[in-house]
């Protein structure tokens, strides 16, 4: 038999021998007898815990917040709803579409309700047909390489691997994905196409939505069609009614104790001051910095080698994996904020989702300061959608102020114009609009409802745990830049890390919250296969990991294969990143070749993907004859769409194959993770 962790337990024949006594026999049963009743109460403990799965739920001081049930359409059916609008979000802003088509469902007598799928049993979408007039929508985005956002995974493996019957479930989708990447909205593409194969009706053709040119453009226009096709598949009208109806209310939190407000926590009160096993995306580690370190020689530039400092934390990495860095908004904005709105940013307040069946109780950790709320739980510095423009439209008492947010709000050729000039080009947050739009008074309340999450920073790792396992290494560009009107606009996380410096032993170190995230841009399982990298600048981070790994292994004494490293910057003598590091590789036969490009140590400009072209011979010999890996790091919009079609181009020259079958080549190699890419916009 099998104890409650599935360890099999043998039992132990015992042979009777004229030399036992009864003494031996009573203490025997009484072991037995403990046995028995300790591993039944371990058993039933066990049990009880599979019938009830233990979740994180959400924060709060609220006696209201209760364990959230799975079942949505319950939920639908007791609140007499027929619209459920599900998210698979990364970075918040799938969530943020869901709401706003939720909340528009009113205006067609669509009672909506916003849900995670997550948190619902999604087998229960068979049910929708016993609702009338309902509808199913998905606000759907494509993470990483072609895969799907976290919380939409089981829902993705559940379409993937189940056949249920669909017929009567009424459904649209919409995707969230970047053109600059090659699995463009795949996720939301294959869903779309799923749930019409498992007998669902589409009611609105798939909107495709492109993070890299106008999303807020590309959701808007599907929106507004979206209900035209719900208004013509189930004959209703339009109310007309477009009142801003609020999601959450205010509750004054002035009398609540101080220890039960948050400070900055993710999700647990005092998580920060009583850390706990494991560290996830909910609950981060707060971790030491170590090192924090320029890399450029000379130049107005600035890049930063840090190392994080996780022993004792049981984390674990893998080299290639990625390290989220929870930031928080620059005390400067901040109080701008409070100025602007005359307001006091230490008042303590909650808000209350107005709509008692959603497991979301809370925008963010509440109670807490408003301080707080527009420190480490709300973006402060992105450029704010259209949505956000008609919110505050009610709180402007100038009439030119009115009209402005009114063009910006609204789905006309001028209104697109205007927001894509005046918000996108000119580059304007929250803080510019009110101080360029001075009559626009918004409640504080209110706009922290408004205002997206401030979401965490993911950094590949340059490091490999075999030669660090205590501490996890960055490389990162500080982000400042100057915009159309003259603002000096920072990149959140890399400012607050160039001012997170390391001081001697005997001072309090510097921290911040982070956590591991797994990524599929691993080496090869054996060491003596061998790899090309091609990462230009900061691109070179997660290849430091391989090659210490690869020299950890040779160290060993283990066969390791040829590695083939091209890195391009600027100046030698400027931003060579690591020089001393990758030189010292070559000297001792870890790395085989360093080919390098210094775009401006010449008239005319170098990089990597002139190299790749010079060195044909050398590429197919590793990709083709010797059927090695390449990887690609770095920009996603020109570099490595530029490696792309050097590689197919060298795989029909050398490889004697037509177009077509050069592209079949290297979509075979990536489906064999032989070509993987870490790339960002």
């Amino acid at each position: 038999m099998e104890n409650s962790e599935g360890v099999k337990i043998e039992s132990t024949v015992v042979t009777e021998e004229p030399l036992i006594s009864a003494l031996d026999i009573a203490l025997f049963v009484v072991i037995i007898t403990v046995a028995y009743f300790w591993y039944f109460k371990r058993d039933k403990q066990s049990s009880s815990s599979e019938k009830k799965p233990y979740t994180i739920q959400p924060s709060s001081l609220s006696s209201i917040e209760q364990t959230s049930n799975s079942s949505f359409i319950k939920k639908l059916k007791s609140t007499g709803r027929s619209l459920v609008v599900f998210y698979g979000s990364q970075t918040g802003t799938a969530e943020e579409f869901a709401g706003r088509i939720a909340k528009e469902g009113a205006r067609y007598k669509m009672k909506g309700m916003v849900a995670d799928p997550e948190e619902c049993d999604m087998a229960d979408l068979v049910e929708m047909k016993e609702i009338q007039k309902s509808l199913a929508i998905f606000c759907i985005a494509t993470y990483g390489e072609g895969d799907p956002t976290d919380n939409a995974m089981d829902f993705y493996e559940w379409l993937q691997n189940g056949d249920a019957d669909l017929e009567g479930l009424n459904y649209a989708v919409f995707g969230l994905g970047n053109k600059t990447y090659e699995h463009y909205n795949e996720i939301a593409i294959y869903i779309d196409q799923r749930l019409e194969e498992l007998g669902a009706t589409r009611v609105h053709e798939i909107g495709l939505g492109d993070d890299d040119a106008n999303i807020e453009d590309d959701f808007v226009s599907w929106k507004e069609k979206l209900w035209e096709s719900v208004c013509s598949h189930y004959g209703i009208e339009e109310t007309g009614e477009e009142s801003n109806i609020r999601q959450y209310k205010l509750v004054d939190c002035s009398e609540v104790l101080p220890e039960r407000i948050f400070s900055g926590e993710i999700s647990r009160l005092k998580s920060y001051e009583n850390q706990r096993f494991p560290f996830d995306v909910k609950n981060p580690y707060l971790s030491k910095i170590a090192v924090n370190r320029e890399l450029h020689k000379s130049g107005d530039r600035s890049c930063m080698h840090i190392e994080f400092d996780i022993d004792g934390s049981k984390m674990r990495y893998d080299t290639g994996d990625h390290v989220a860095v929870y930031p928080k908004n620059s005390s400067e904005l901040v109080d701008k904020i409070g100025e602007l709105l005359n307001a006091d940013l230490d008042a303590v307040f909650s808000l209350l989702n107005t709509d008692e069946e959603s497991s979301k109780k809370h925008p963010f950790p509440c109670p807490c300061t408003y301080r707080t709320a527009l420190t480490y739980y709300l973006d402060i510095t992105s450029n704010p959608r259209t949505h956000i423009m008609k919110e505050l439209i009610e709180y402007a008492s100038d009439p030119k102020d009115q009209e402005k947010l009114k063009l910006m709000a609204s789905s006309t050729p001028e209104g697109k114009k205007e927001f894509h000039e005046w918000i996108l080009r000119d580059n304007r947050n929250i803080v510019h609009i009110l101080e360029d739009l001075p009559s626009v008074k918004p409640d504080l309340d209110h706009l922290c409802e408004l205002l997206p999450r401030l979401q965490c920073r993911y950094y590949s790792i340059s490091s490999s745990p075999k030669v660090y396992p205590k501490s996890i290494h960055i490389t990162a560009v500080l982000v400042n830049y100057t915009t159309p009107t003259n603002r000096v606009n920072k990149g959140v996380a890399t400012n607050l890390l160039a001012q997170l410096i390391p001081t001697n032993d005997e001072l309090p170190q510097p921290t911040i919250p982070i956590y591991i995230r797994r990524s599929q841009f691993r080496l090869p399982p054996k060491s003596q296969t061998p790899i090309i990298m091609i990462g230009p600048g900061a691109g070179l981070a997660p290849f430091r990991g391989f090659i210490q790994e690869r020299d950890y292994a040779r160290k060993e004494g283990r066969e390791i294969g040829e590695m083939v490293l091209y890195f391009g910057c600027r100046k030698k003598d400027e931003d060579f990143i690591y020089e001393n590091e990758l030189q010292e590789y070559v000297a001792n036969g870890t790395l085989t070749k360093l080919h390098l490009a210094f775009s401006r140590d010449q008239p005319e400009k170098k990089y990597v993907t002139h190299l790749l072209e010079q060195n044909a011979d050398e590429l197919w010999n590793i990709i083709g004859e010797k059927s090695g890996h390449l990887y690609v790091c770095g920009d996603a919009r020109s570099m490595a769409k530029d490696v792309h079609s050097i590689i197919v181009k060298v795989v029909m020259e050398k490889g004697q194959m037509t177009n077509s079958q050069a592209l079949n080549y290297v979509k075979k190699m990536e489906q064999q993770k032989r070509y993987s890419a870490d790339v960002w916009s």
